[in-house]
């Protein structure tokens, strides 16, 4: 999906998600229905971090089809691993 945006002469610009290279050159206003015409702007690109990137992709992914459990996951045990001074103090 691409976000495209549209200028209304009454209601102003807005912007419409739609499939890339789908997008027509007039689009009607939600606001008031006229017609509204395509405006080209910079694309908003910058350079994201992969972790960030790839959590917005499964912050996106679970918008549209969150995922369905049938139970509550098991609780994980974390190994504790205790300091190693600790063993040489006294045990009481």
């Amino acid at each position: 999906m691409a976000t495209y945006e549209y200028l209304c002469s009454r209601c102003g610009p807005f912007d419409v998600k739609l499939e890339i290279g789908t997008a027509p050159k007039a689009y009607g206003c939600p606001v008031c229905a006229g017609a509204a015409r395509r405006v080209y702007s910079s694309p908003g690109l910058s350079l994201t971090r992969n972790a960030v990137a790839a959590l917005h992709v499964r912050e996106e992914q679970a918008r549209e089809a969150p995922a369905v459990v049938s139970q509550v996951p098991p609780r994980r045990r974390v190994p504790r691993h205790p300091h190693p001074a600790l063993s040489r103090l006294p045990r009481l």
